[in-house]
């Protein structure tokens, strides 16, 4: 089955995932790339932040981290509904949860185990095309900026014409501020090296895999840049269109 990830030509309707297979896939994406979750429950204007620590299509479950901030454990303890609303690749996935949510521990850490949602909600808003990065063949680079002491090391994950997905070991999170721009983001492409500002839009550390991921948007592009990573990103979708079409010979 094809993922819905999969295709990334333009903008495209809303969809509505129902079958389970197809709804376990979409958010293994979220879980997998650590992508934030804003969860809102119904009828209160405080929205609070969490992650799928676990997607479990057998169990019919999923387990989200703790909520930050952590009041919000007191609407799941009197089993508020609640919606969650994520972005993965520029694509809004949202759904329900109805369902009293458990609070638990997992691997001895606060989660929450609740049901597998039944429908999600799937909208493709991004034109531009998300090229996922092999794990063996990450892409070096090191950010830089005036409100750094230090620069910083890491790997880059995917890239799209916009901005870019970025892995680094450690925890950073405390040391880079969502919004702030930095001016040097260097990445060492196939083709040469890349120099870019980039605004930071978010940060997350995983502490059972001990690594921050970043997401980051290119800051007032220059004519270079743009073409730099235009043609990098051709050059990833040539090669996952071509690995997608073996698979099917």
């Amino acid at each position: 089955m094809s993922s819905p990830f999969a295709e990334e030509d333009g903008p495209q309707p809303p969809k509505v995932l129902k079958a389970p297979m197809e709804i376990t896939a979409t958010l293994r994406q979220l879980e997998q790339n650590h992508d934030p979750l804003v969860i809102s429950f119904h009828e209160r204007n405080q929205r609070f932040q969490s992650y799928l620590i676990e997607v479990d299509l057998d169990k019919g479950r999923l387990i989200f981290d703790e909520l930050v901030p952590n009041d919000g454990e007191r609407f799941l303890k009197s089993a508020e509904p609640f919606s969650v609303e994520s972005s993965r690749d520029g694509v809004r996935v949202a759904w329900q949860c109805n369902e009293s949510a458990q609070i638990s521990e997992h691997k001895g850490l606060r989660c929450y185990f609740c049901a597998l949602p039944t429908e999600v909600h799937y909208h493709q808003r991004r034109s531009a095309f998300r090229a996922v990065l092999k794990l063996s063949e990450l892409v070096a680079i090191t950010l830089k900026g005036e409100k750094l002491a230090t620069p910083l090391s890491g790997q880059l994950l995917d890239i799209s014409a916009t901005g870019c997905k970025l892995r680094i070991a450690g925890d950073v999170s405390q040391i880079l501020k969502p919004g702030l721009v930095y001016e040097e983001m260097i990445a060492q492409l196939p083709f040469g090296a890349m120099t870019a500002p980039v605004e930071l839009r978010h940060a997350h550390y995983n502490d059972k895999l001990d690594i921050t991921m970043l997401g980051v948007r290119f800051y007032r592009m220059s004519g270079l840049v743009q073409r730099q990573v235009e043609r990098f990103v051709y050059q990833l979708q040539r090669e996952a269109k071509r690995l997608e079409s073996d698979t099917f010979l």
